[in-house]
């Protein structure tokens, strides 16, 4: 009878271990799943946003709060050729002309969670303006 107690003891013990490690995981892959959403939704605001821009006045960051839950930052770098010097270059010769007016946009999607769920998911897109 003891023996039996001490096998069923053991058992509820490493069930109740894999469960909580289970909840664990599906917490961790809601997270990264919600910041990559974030994170393309974020790309997507970052080229109606500068789209919607002349490159006399170019954005350069954009920074945004999700549900205080996330932090977005995006961070625009411009190439091309005669760009103005207000805009973030990384090139400013670019020779071909289906090349010139294009922009880098690096999304960095941050959870502002305090415990150890803590996600970070970046995303770099190349767009032509």
């Amino acid at each position: 009878m003891i023996v039996f107690l001490l096998i069923l003891s053991v058992l509820l013990g490493v069930s109740f271990s894999l469960m909580q490690n289970s909840t664990q995981k599906t917490d961790e892959h809601y997270l990264y799943s919600q910041a990559q959403l974030l994170a393309i939704s974020a790309t997507e605001y970052a080229i109606m946003a500068t789209q919607g821009q002349n490159l006399t006045n170019c954005l350069k960051k954009i920074d945004m709060n999700y549900q205080n839950t996330y932090d977005i930052n995006i961070s625009l770098h411009y190439f091309g050729n005669g760009l103005p010097t207000s805009c973030p270059t990384l090139a400013n010769d670019v020779e071909y002309t289906e090349s010139n007016s294009s922009v880098l946009i690096d999304v960095r999607v941050h959870s502002t969670l305090p415990n150890e769920n803590s996600i970070t998911y970046v995303r770099r897109t190349l767009q032509k303006l």
